[in-house]
């Protein structure tokens, strides 16, 4: 079942299949994990919900590109290297480029600028605290 990016939650766990635009898309970045290279760029992406910030992982970098519309399958909506918030496809999901420009989006709420804390009522849940930003502070607005 699709999720609009507006419903997004962190999780641990591989369960996020939406479509998207990708809006802009910052230079890959280079780090070496171990003895090998890992290379990532984050991109920002958004659907008619909500906008999101979209982590690339090696041969995705190049990819994808602003203005292609890309299907995400069994992605995952969680934090990386400690406290950014960030939709990726993960070891098991799948991003796929299914068109391009004609998609409607909005640029705000960005679900990764949002302040997220445990459910009161479930330990295990997430939930909105407070927005750090309405737009992303990486990406400027387009506007």
């Amino acid at each position: 079942m699709a999720v609009k990016l507006k419903d997004l939650v962190p999780a641990a766990t591989n369960t996020v299949n939406t479509t998207f635009i990708v809006l802009d898309k910052a230079a890959p970045s280079t780090r070496r994990q171990g003895g090998a290279r890992e290379e990532t760029c984050l991109a920002l992406v958004a659907d008619e919900t909500a906008a999101a910030h979209f982590l690339l992982w090696g041969a995705e970098c190049g990819a994808f590109e602003p203005g292609d519309i890309v299907r995400l399958t069994d992605g995952i909506f969680s934090y990386h290297r400690g406290n950014v918030l960030v939709l990726r496809a993960g070891r098991r999901g799948r991003a796929e480029k299914v068109g391009e420009f004609a998609m409607l989006f909005v640029e705000t709420p960005n679900m990764s600028e949002l302040q997220w804390g445990p459910d009161p009522s479930d330990g295990r849940r997430m939930v909105q605290e407070a927005v750090v930003s309405p737009y992303s502070q990486i990406f400027k607005p387009l506007r």
